[in-house]
């Protein structure tokens, strides 16, 4: 049994939590929150043990954590748990700083324990079969990438403040499939972003409605666009353009009923939010977590893709703040 601690009991440590407990093979053994509230909450329905985070970290009861803090908190978590050597779950983004995350990667690296990356929406069940047959040669050689990306309504500025921007905070879900898809670094990236939504995230000196393009050394191209508000519910699609056809993964709505009358035709809205749209992503990322601590290949995003798209989301902030592309790293 993999027994699991949780640092951070919030919306994310519940989703977790949930997902664990569905799972053979794993329990929550102790959960660690700064609101004491919301750990006694988490404890009470997963069984778990309240501990501060500290004992969580070098406690011999507990085999791998999940990251579930906010940002600033993580490096020191991480460098803990390596040093603990237990398996680590982090959510996005691992750091706001690339030198931190290369420190990170260095010791999760010398004490060679896995590391996952909360990137749930390579689990998503239609993004998933899309790359499947997008690596099987469905469509040939990939061309044009097209991700959209667009929240039912924006976060409060007092999030927006402290969340590092939109395209640290939003796109990097957006750069991650990018490269997932594409199979290919990027090496030039173009952001243009406006704040056209919320007048007060402008003034907070963010913007809440962006689209970046960016290449390949091949000339593959990806186009990604966001927004902080969608009036029919949460937006996520994917479009594959290839060589010999095209792969389109589509929203997913409220139900699959469609009404026709002399109206015309009507479909129910998009799913609200997150925690419906990605419930089975969630699950089956925390899946692959269980599978790759306890021994099976590890099938989920490692620290580096973490690393690879917070450069991305650094790049895109750098050119939407200058206007002019910006010219990438390839290591």
């Amino acid at each position: 049994m993999l027994r699991i601690g949780i640092l951070g009991c919030g919306r994310i440590g519940q989703v977790h939590a949930r997902s664990i407990k569905a799972l053979d093979g794993a329990e929550v053994v102790a959960v660690a929150d700064a609101i004491p509230t919301a750990a006694q909450t988490l404890a009470a329905t997963t069984g778990a043990e309240v501990r501060d985070v500290e004992a969580i970290l070098t406690a011999s009861d507990v085999d791998a954590v999940i990251i579930g803090t906010p940002t600033d908190s993580h490096f020191s978590q991480i460098m803990g748990a390596a040093k603990a050597g237990k398996a680590i779950f982090c959510e996005k983004p691992v750091d706001m700083s690339v030198e931190n995350i290369r420190i990170c990667m260095a010791a999760v690296q010398a004490a060679d324990v896995p590391f996952m990356t909360g990137f749930n929406r390579r689990f998503d069940p239609n993004f998933a079969a899309l790359r499947a047959r997008l690596r099987a040669g469905d469509i040939g050689a990939v061309e044009l990438v097209t991700i959209t990306s667009r929240d039912p309504s924006p976060p409060p500025v007092s999030y927006i403040a402290r969340s590092g921007g939109l395209f640290r905070d939003m796109m990097i879900h957006d750069f991650d499939m990018a490269r997932f898809l594409m199979g290919e670094e990027f090496i030039r990236l173009h952001a243009m972003g406006s704040a056209l939504v919320d007048p007060e995230i402008g003034a907070a000196g963010d913007v809440d409605t962006a689209a970046v393009i960016l290449t390949t050394t091949s000339g593959r191209i990806c186009q990604i666009s966001n927004s902080r508000r969608a009036s029919y519910g949460y937006d996520q699609r994917i479009e594959v353009h290839g060589q010999r056809g095209m792969l389109r993964a589509e929203n997913q709505l409220e139900s699959t009923v469609e009404i026709a009358t002399d109206a015309g035709f009507r479909r129910d809205p998009a799913q609200h939010f997150f925690l419906e749209r990605y419930e089975a992503a969630y699950l089956a990322e925390m899946r692959a977590f269980v599978a790759a601590v306890t021994g099976d290949a590890q099938t989920g995003p490692g620290i580096e893709d973490g690393l690879r798209a917070q450069m991305l989301a650094d790049a895109a902030t750098l050119s939407r703040e200058s206007g002019q592309p910006v010219d990438l790293p390839l290591d």
